[in-house]
């Protein structure tokens, strides 16, 4: 007679111990869930068995030995494995043995308790049937899970077939449980009881995922009411906040770890989805920033990009990667003041008003050595300065990358000057030469209409009219040059804040 067992894979490399399934006798088939290992108590095993037998309502049984000649030999475990058959008595009684280093399995299966006729065999062949336990548990291929006012043995005297073993294996889920974190009278081994370190780990950070996560929240909660204090809506704070990119990055971090950790479950799929991937992202981000901050702390990278940003006069560069790192600021500040000089003589020829053309060079002139005098001021604490903002690079690489945005700012702060101080000049220029027009035509500006009406003037205005528009048209090329060389300079050399910035100090102006 063939009999089928079906063993688990995960149980292949298990240590010797007893076989624990359920025997199918419509089909000689016996299904291996588990393996008891040594030492044990037999009366314990009864009890476990019992146990889950009442909450699945399937009737487990011990259906016979397993040997792993691994560690052990053979003879060590043979008069024991031969008792224990007295012990839990099970028709037929399996025994699997597998030998050190090698590949082949013996299977036998014995009957105790019947007599041998003469010229029958002794022992019935085993076909033995490898499954993944774990697969067949969550395929949910198995039939419904109604059970019918039957003993236990009978609950699935229905299934037929491979529906027998994938509904014993979902029944038997109590038993794949009972030592899934800590292990109690009766070790086990089964799919989720490899690698026990692994799935102790596993289940404290599931336990101690609430607490930490509600602490998170509460934390993440206290920050978010200290940035709404009114103290940070007055106007220079309110303002400076909403231009630094820092600022704007770290916001938008606190809103997505104070999603992350909510303690609140996802309605839907979606929302799930969502949190699982901006927890990836924010984990990706914070890794590049931990890459970035052991590079950055690395053969003195921090005090090369110091030595980078404010260079001295006689200043030599041991590499051809530092020199190529960036501009030195004292080479701007030369090419800023040769630019200058040049704009305050005659410009590609071009004749400009020289009076105005020499307050606005000097009026430059001038903030130039006010931001030369900065620089020196600041070179001593750039280095400091750096080695902390370094250490925003644990909040994640783009929090790093806005700061480093914000230092560029502020290092080239003379130039979006520059560019703003001549832009709010071309405006006003613009908007008086447009009202002026209007002048000449009848016309005004009707502010609470919002559209321009018809208006009579009288000589003295048209008079006055007549001088101011024309001193702005001869004083208009000389402020558009200067407004179109700054705005060039302040396109290649500026951050991407600064237009942000320049659009909110230029309103639009109709008169």
């Amino acid at each position: 007679m063939v009999l089928k067992a079906f063993f688990p894979t995960c149980c292949a490399s298990a240590d010797s111990g007893l076989l624990v399934g359920r025997w199918v006798p419509e089909q000689s088939s016996a299904v291996v869930l588990a393996v008891v290992h040594f030492p044990f108590i037999p009366i314990q095993v009864k009890e476990l068995l019992a146990q889950v037998q009442q909450a699945s309502r399937i009737g487990l049984a011990v259906l016979g030995t397993w040997c792993h000649h691994r560690q052990e030999p053979e003879e060590s475990l043979g008069h024991f494995l031969e008792g224990l058959g007295t012990i839990f008595s099970h028709e037929p009684w399996l025994q699997l043995c597998r030998e050190r280093g090698s590949k082949f399995w013996s299977c036998k299966a014995t009957h105790w308790q019947v007599p041998i006729s003469p010229g029958a065999p002794g022992e019935d062949q085993v076909m033995l049937i490898f499954y993944d336990q774990r697969k067949v548990l969550l395929s949910q291929l198995h039939p419904p899970a109604a059970l019918p006012d039957h003993q236990a043995g009978d609950a699935t005297a229905s299934a037929g077939g491979l529906a027998a073993v994938f509904d014993t294996v979902a029944r038997s889920e109590a038993l794949f449980r009972s030592d899934r974190f800590d292990e109690g009278l009766v070790r086990l081994s089964h799919w989720q009881s490899e690698g026990v370190e692994a799935s102790i780990l596993v289940e404290l950070a599931k336990r101690a995922s609430g607490p930490v996560c509600l602490l998170l929240a509460y934390l993440l909660s206290l920050i978010s009411a200290a940035s709404t204090c009114w103290v940070f809506k007055l106007w220079p704070l309110s303002f400076i906040w909403s231009k630094l990119s820092t600022c704007e990055q770290l916001r938008h971090r606190l809103e997505q770890l104070t999603f992350i950790f909510s303690t609140q479950k996802a309605e839907n799929t979606s929302q799930l989805m969502r949190k699982a991937n901006m927890l990836v992202s924010v984990l990706l981000d914070v890794a590049l920033g931990f890459a970035l901050l052991s590079w950055l702390h690395g053969k003195d990278r921090i005090g090369q990009l110091a030595d980078a940003l404010v260079p001295v006069a006689d200043m030599g560069w041991p590499s051809l990667w530092t020199t190529c790192l960036s501009v030195s600021s004292q080479r701007v500040a030369e090419e800023l003041q040769h630019l200058l000089q040049w704009l305050m003589g005659a410009p590609a020829g071009l004749k400009m008003n020289r009076a105005l053309d020499q307050v606005l060079g000097r009026f430059f002139l001038y903030h130039i050595h006010l931001w030369i005098s900065y620089i020196h001021l600041m070179s001593p604490f750039i280095e400091r300065i750096l080695w902390h903002m370094g250490l925003s690079a644990c909040l994640g690489l783009t929090v790093a990358l806005s700061i480093l945005s914000d230092i560029i700012a502020l290092l080239t702060f003379h130039i979006y000057c520059f560019y703003v101080y001549g832009a709010r000049l071309y405006c006003l220029k613009i908007c008086g030469l447009s009202s002026l027009w209007r002048l000449f035509r009848g016309k005004k500006w009707n502010v609470l209409r919002q559209r321009v009406d018809s208006c009579s003037y009288d000589l003295d205005q048209l008079f006055i009219g007549t001088l101011l528009f024309t001193v702005l048209v001869f004083l208009l090329p000389t402020t558009a040059l200067y407004y179109l060389v700054f705005t060039l300079n302040l396109t290649g050399c500026s951050a991407h804040g600064h237009a942000r910035v320049a659009l909110a100090m230029i309103p639009a102006q109709r008169s």
